[in-house]
């Protein structure tokens, strides 16, 4: 991946997250702190602010780099669990990573997420959304596939009941709601496919 990619990259998922920010926050609102959007444009406008210097680092030491900065902006519960992707996939990523090196370091960055928020499928978080996202890189599926699973899973959250994190305080209250986190995360992993899908 050449910087000047990565650094569209960034960009397009900060522009992404600044653009959904108030309906992360209204999301975030109906069953969580409401603080979701907020945080979320700030790590990434962070992260953006970086870009450059991100992007002459070799793509596991940027991802290491990115994690580590959404951890320190970012806040609430979503700082540690998106930066522990981000750090997790900087570990098992190769420099110049193909299909399988990328579906298995996912899959890893996935693990630690879960073990991070102490949480699993099911329970109305952004492992709704990672996993069939997973599932569709493992399954062979062309990228506006593998974007439309994103969407579809988050949209899947919305009769969940949420077991954890601030939303399984209301019980089934929680029910009729999508998750702010699975939401953020389909929109990232649409916007990072649809921007490799444009590069040369």
């Amino acid at each position: 991946m050449a910087a000047m990619n990565l650094a569209r990259l960034i960009a397009a998922a900060a522009d992404t997250i600044a653009a959904h920010a108030e309906e992360l926050t209204a999301l975030d609102q109906a069953i969580g702190d409401g603080d979701h959007g907020l945080n979320m444009k700030r790590g990434f406008e962070a992260v953006r602010a970086e870009a450059e210097a991100f992007s002459a680092k070799p793509l596991p030491d940027a991802l290491k780099a990115i994690g580590t900065k959404l951890v320190m902006t970012v806040g609430g519960a979503s700082g540690p669990l998106f930066g522990t992707l981000f750090l997790a996939l900087g570990k098992e990523i190769s420099a110049v990573p193909d299909r399988t090196n990328l579906t298995a370091a996912f899959g890893k960055a996935i693990e630690a997420v879960a073990a991070r928020g102490k949480s699993q499928i099911g329970q109305k978080t952004m492992l709704d959304v990672l996993q069939p996202v997973h599932d569709a890189l493992t399954g062979g599926k062309t990228a506006p596939e593998i974007a439309d699973f994103a969407d579809a899973a988050a949209e899947a959250t919305v009769p969940m009941k949420a077991l954890r994190g601030r939303a399984s305080f209301l019980g089934d209250r929680s029910i009729g709601h999508m998750d702010a986190g699975a939401r953020s995360t389909a929109l990232l992993v649409r916007t990072i496919v649809e921007t490799l899908e444009g590069q040369p």
